[in-house]
């Protein structure tokens, strides 16, 4: 796994070298450091045990919790959004490190639940509120992308736990309920966003520009794509953000369906492994958590590639271990290097 994840982090840096007309400056150069220093990160987490994992769930909750409330009060404003508290040595977001505090609090939450009260409502609204606190937050910044995503590893580990489906739909239906609401708290090109992803064309020069350019230089790439350093669509600056978030269709225009086909097969593999790391957990902590965390990477890859591809509204969630910035890559690191400490507690125990 640690050589399948360095592969697509390489292949990430040959297409961020080639957004940046081959310049190893702007962005490979630092991703490539990031990477080198979380992956120690993430191989230092996997010596953890499962009770010392156990023991900074809580914690780690309710302190992502009152670092989103310090966002709100004192966080740096970026591009119309409040999600970042710079405290001079890094500019850190809460938010991206809630996806894995969800998960870790809602796994403790049903492993010390009594297996009798779990089709109980007890086993519902908790679980609710653990959920619910964190996604309003994230939607006060506003960042629908992040808050969706807090919302489904949440959602999983419920579902996992076995939640009755009667119960679950109830859930469903209050979160459904509340989409008129986090519409209004968007701002006006987020909600412009959503509306128009269906019909990019009807505003081509404005909300729909994003997803029109990205369709295209995914299409121009055609099977095997124009050829390295050769796209037109990034290199003419047609393409915004083709280092971050749209940094799929920079790869798919130079590389082709053959390029997209293989790091899709690489993220599934990873996600494979982590599933079979969740079925071979000998807890339900272990299970749970690591399903959880696996999902978390599946909902990364899934949401981006169906946001590049006019499939779902630009919600600005990055391609994993590929796009330019240091914050996701650490949220996958931490998820990959917490598995790894799952599977080392099973052969510890076998």
């Amino acid at each position: 796994m640690l050589l399948l994840i360095t592969g697509i982090c390489g292949f990430g840096l040959v297409v961020l070298y080639s957004a940046a007309n081959g310049n190893v400056r702007p962005w490979a150069f630092s991703q490539a450091w990031h990477f080198l220093l979380f992956l120690g990160g993430a191989i230092w987490l996997s010596r953890f045990r499962e009770e010392q994992i156990k023991a900074i769930a809580w914690p780690l909750y309710f302190g992502l919790v009152i670092l989103l409330v310090g966002v709100e009060a004192l966080g740096a404003v970026g591009g119309g959004s409040r999600r970042w508290l710079d405290i001079k040595v890094i500019r850190l977001q809460p938010s991206e490190f809630m996806k894995i505090g969800i998960v870790l609090a809602l796994a403790r939450f049903y492993d010390l639940l009594p297996v009798g009260e779990i089709r109980a409502w007890s086993a519902v609204w908790p679980a609710a509120m653990l959920i619910g606190v964190p996604f309003a937050l994230v939607m006060v910044q506003p960042d629908l992308g992040t808050a969706l995503m807090i919302a489904f590893g949440g959602m999983v580990v419920m579902f996992l736990a076995g939640i009755p489906k009667r119960l679950f739909a109830v859930g469903i239906a209050a979160v459904a309920a509340l989409v008129p609401v986090a519409l209004r708290m968007m701002h006006d090109y987020q909600r412009k966003r959503i509306e128009i992803f269906l019909n990019p064309e009807s505003d081509p020069q404005g909300a729909g520009y994003h997803i029109i350019q990205s369709k295209i230089a995914i299409g121009s790439g055609g099977l095997t794509g124009k050829g390295f350093l050769a796209g037109t669509q990034s290199h003419l600056d047609y393409l915004p953000e083709g280092h971050t978030d749209f940094v799929f269709a920079t790869m798919a225009e130079e590389w082709g369906l053959v390029g997209g086909i293989g790091i899709i097969f690489a993220y599934l593999l990873v996600i494979w492994w982590g599933m079979g790391v969740a079925s071979r957990a000998r807890t339900r902590f272990g299970r749970l958590t690591a399903a959880g965390l696996t999902t978390t990477i599946f909902f990364y890859v899934a949401i981006n590639l169906a946001m590049v591809m006019g499939l779902a509204p630009v919600v600005g969630i990055p391609l994993p271990l590929v796009s330019f910035g240091g914050s996701a890559m650490l949220t996958v690191l931490i998820c990959l290097g917490l598995l790894m400490a799952i599977d080392r507690g099973r052969e510890r125990r076998g």
